[in-house]
This record gives C-alpha cells, sequence and structure tokens, in this order.
C-alpha cells in the first residue's frame, strides 16, 4: 500500500530481532519521524523468559540507528487478553494460537491505540506482510509477503480495517537474506541473530511445562479407537490432535500413534494410526473477514497453519447458524478445535475463523 511521501510521525515496535530492526530504518531511510519502542508484556524474572536480553538488543539497535526510544508496559493487559484466553482454552480441550490474538488485541490493539493517542500517524512492526489498498471495495487488503518462507499473513487475519488503516509492514516485499543483509550494511550487531520463535511476548517454552503452572496434571486413561484401554497419560488437556508423544501405551509398542481425539471432562485420550487423524470436512465458526465478506458458497485456498500448505477447499453454509463447512480436496493431517482456518485468494487473505469440529 503506498501512502503519501509526506513526513509522518511513525511508532515501531522494536523486539530486539533483525526484522523490525531493518523495519525501522526503512521508514527513517524514506524521511518519516520513527520512534522505536519495546513493549514489554511479560515478567522478565520468569523462567525462560528472554525479555531482557530482547530489551538489551532493542536499546542498542535504537542506539546504532539513533532512534528515539521508549519502553512501554502491558503486562497486566497482556496477562487479562492472551494469558488467560490461552490457559482456558487448553482447559476446554482446545488448542489455541496465542499469536494471533496477540496482534489483533496488543501489537495492533493495546498499543495502537496508545500510540494514535500519543500523536503517532502509524504504528509499524517487521511482519512479513504487505497491505494494498482496494478502491473497489473502499478497505485495505491483507496479502502474504513477497518472502513465502516467512509469510506471517495467517498470523494477521483477524485484523480490522481500522487497524490496517493505521499500519505499515515495511518488509513485506523483501526477502529475509536481503534484511539480513541491511542489517549487516548498517553494522548491527544483531544482523545473523536467529529468529524469534514460541509464544508472543514470551518465547519459547515447553507448552506442558507452561501449562503446569496453572493446570494440574491428572492421570487418566488412554483407548483405542474401539475403545480399549491401552495405556494412560497426564490429562487431557495437555495434548493436542495429531500429537504422537507424551503418552503411554501397553500395547501397539512399536506402532506409531497419535492422538485422534480427546475429552478433557472424561479425561480421555483416543489414539490411532496416521490414517485416523486426517479428514477432509470440518467446521469454522467466530468468522472474521479483512475486506468483503465473500458470498457463500465460494471457493478459496486454506491454511490450518502458519506456513502450512494451502488446501484447495469449498466453503459453504455450515449446519449451525454462524459456522462455515470447509471441505477440501485431500485430506489434512492433524485438525484441532481451537486452530484457526485462514482463507486466501491468491495472495490476498479473505479472512478466517476458529475450527470447531
Amino acid at each position: 500500500m503506498s501512502h503519501s511521501k509526506e513526513k509522518k510521525k511513525i511508532a515501531v515496535g522494536l523486539s530486539g530481532g533483525v526484522d523490525s530492526a531493518v523495519a525501522a530504518h526503512l521508514l527513517q531511510e524514506q524521511g518519516h519521524d520513527v520512534t522505536a519502542f519495546y513493549l514489554q508484556c511479560w515478567d522478565f524474572d520468569r523462567p525462560g523468559c528472554g525479555g531482557d536480553s530482547a530489551r538489551n538488543d532493542a536499546i542498542h539497535v535504537a542506539t546504532e540507528l539513533g532512534l528515539k526510544f521508549q519502553h512501554l508496559e502491558f503486562i497486566e493487559e497482556y496477562e487479562e487478553k492472551i494469558i488467560q484466553y490461552f490457559y482456558s482454552e487448553y482447559k476446554a480441550g482446545r488448542t489455541p494460537n496465542p499469536d494471533i490474538l496477540c496482534n489483533s488485541m496488543i501489537k495492533f490493539g493495546i498499543f495502537l491505540e496508545w500510540a494514535l493517542k500519543e500523536g503517532f500517524d502509524f504504528v509499524a512492526t517487521g511482519h512479513y506482510a504487505r497491505l494494498e489498498e482496494n478502491p473497489k471495495a473502499k478497505c485495505i487488503n491483507l496479502l502474504s509477503g513477497k518472502d513465502k518462507t516467512k509469510d506471517q499473513s495467517y498470523f494477521l487475519y483477524r485484523l480490522n480495517q481500522n487497524q490496517l488503516q493505521k499500519i505499515m509492514f515495511p518488509l513485506g516485499t523483501y526477502l529475509k537474506e536481503d534484511v539480513r543483509a541491511t542489517a549487516k550494511k548498517l553494522g548491527l550487531r544483531i544482523h545473523n541473530k536467529p529468529d524469534s520463535v514460541g509464544i508472543c511476548f514470551i518465547g519459547e517454552v515447553d507448552i506442558r511445562e507452561f501449562l503446569q503452572e496453572r493446570i494440574d496434571a491428572k492421570q487418566g486413561q488412554v483407548t483405542d479407537t474401539s475403545g480399549n484401554v491401552i495405556g494412560t497419560h497426564e490429562g487431557a488437556w495437555f495434548y493436542t490432535i495429531g500429537q504422537r508423544h507424551g503418552f503411554n501405551i501397553t500395547k501397539y509398542q512399536g506402532v506409531p500413534l497419535y492422538v485422534v481425539a480427546k475429552d478433557v471432562e472424561k479425561n480421555l485420550l483416543v489414539v490411532g494410526p496416521k490414517e485416523e487423524v486426517t479428514r477432509s470436512r470440518f467446521l469454522v465458526e467466530d468468522l472474521h473477514w479483512i475486506c468483503e465478506e465473500p458470498e457463500i458458497p465460494f471457493k478459496a485456498a486454506v491454511r490450518i497453519r502458519n506456513l502450512g500448505d494451502f488446501h484447495a477447499a469449498e466453503i459453504s453454509a455450515g449446519t449451525d447458524s454462524g459456522k462455515l463447512q470447509v471441505t477440501t480436496e485431500e485430506e489434512l493431517f492433524g485438525l484441532a478445535p481451537g486452530q484457526s482456518a485462514v482463507f486466501y485468494d491468491g495472495e490476498k487473505v479473505l479472512g478466517g475463523g476458529i475450527i470447531s469440529g
């Protein structure tokens, strides 16, 4: 999306990584008034949290680029909107994606609202995605990033038009290798820093250990799809559909078995061979559309994981109001309630929703 060339006041979320650093530099190079912000949403003293190190890297980047820098704290808001959701979803037997909610509610929610109130014109980040004006529909389209190995449009499908009007993604047309090359040319010490992984604002953690901080382990039965008890597990809420390890079995040893279904009320896991964890039809609810809601039925490519394969699908009305039925041309593995299904028309994100069954 092309913005006016006049100087804008832009708040850049600086994570301490190479992507946000180069995004800030590109905006600075275009002549904009850029201020870097490090968003702290998690207690630095928590085990496994690399926030203190990331903040230090962000400070160094801001210094090296000559940017104004500010540290903002949204710990309480993050706990209320993301962490509580994360735990409640797992406890209910679903598999959530906190990064999607984090983008819509924290980075482009609370932070964007704060920045606009403070007089900033836009908020920018180092996401690999693109925005494009749609004059016909009078809205902003969300497109996948040019670097298909780094595209983050899946994580952004819940953004609304008010947010998209005030966001910039400077890296949307860049390849990761070019971003690193730019950072190296600028002399940024983080030019070869590994990409961040794990939960948004927290980092890489052992999900089981993280969940056990608030959800107790409780041994339950593992059955095959015929109902025969064949082992034990430590709590149905700790597992996701398609998971292969983490439970103990006394039969079929040596045969790869995957979680096919789970019942958190009965604390029961059902496992089976890989072919029993695939299907080509599922329901999606809690729908959100980027620009225009497609006329039902419609055909699209669907993605059920970030950077996952695109699957040709036909989307029709579900039997329940507010739900859509997705039928794919091929069998999909590991469809778990709580995951997001995102619909694409070529590079354009149409929208998506939460897999419910």
